[in-house]
């Protein structure tokens, strides 16, 4: 028909809108995590490592959130390729980098100490974000 669009051109931004309100759920939940983990009582380990898979997570479902039109697939490698960008990057000790590092949105995005074991959260984050959306995708079809 003219004037209306195929099924297709709309379900890139169904999936944008979807991963957005997911990657919104995994911030609130990386947020609560690093503000009440310790009051909680939860151990240091999850409380470190949990967020470093959360963050990973959120990588993966706001790569697909700016790029829908990606497979899981390759959003995934270019998170992977992202947390491992930002994980190396904590060795490069520049004063204004170093000086965001100590702000709260420079610890939350950037981290400040490298670690190889963040990788492997990071690993984990973005597998979890696979699954996610994957569950999630396939709800919405269903």
């Amino acid at each position: 028909m003219h004037g209306t669009q195929p099924d297709q051109a709309i379900a890139p931004m169904q999936k944008a809108m979807i991963r957005a309100a997911l990657a919104l759920i995994v911030i609130a939940c990386g947020l609560s995590l690093r503000w009440y983990g310790f009051p909680l009582g939860l151990p240091a380990f999850v409380v470190k490592y949990g967020g470093s898979l959360l963050w990973a997570t959120m990588v993966f479902l706001l790569a697909g959130v700016l790029l829908p039109r990606l497979t899981r697939t390759q959003i995934a490698a270019l998170a992977a390729i992202i947390a491992i960008a930002v994980e190396f990057s904590r060795l490069v000790h520049a004063p204004w980098l170093d000086a965001f590092r100590l702000t709260t949105a420079g610890a939350l995005l950037l981290g400040r100490i490298f670690s190889l074991w963040n990788l492997a959260a990071y690993a984990v984050g973005i597998a979890f974000g696979v699954s996610i959306d994957r569950l999630m995708m396939l709800r919405r079809e269903g």
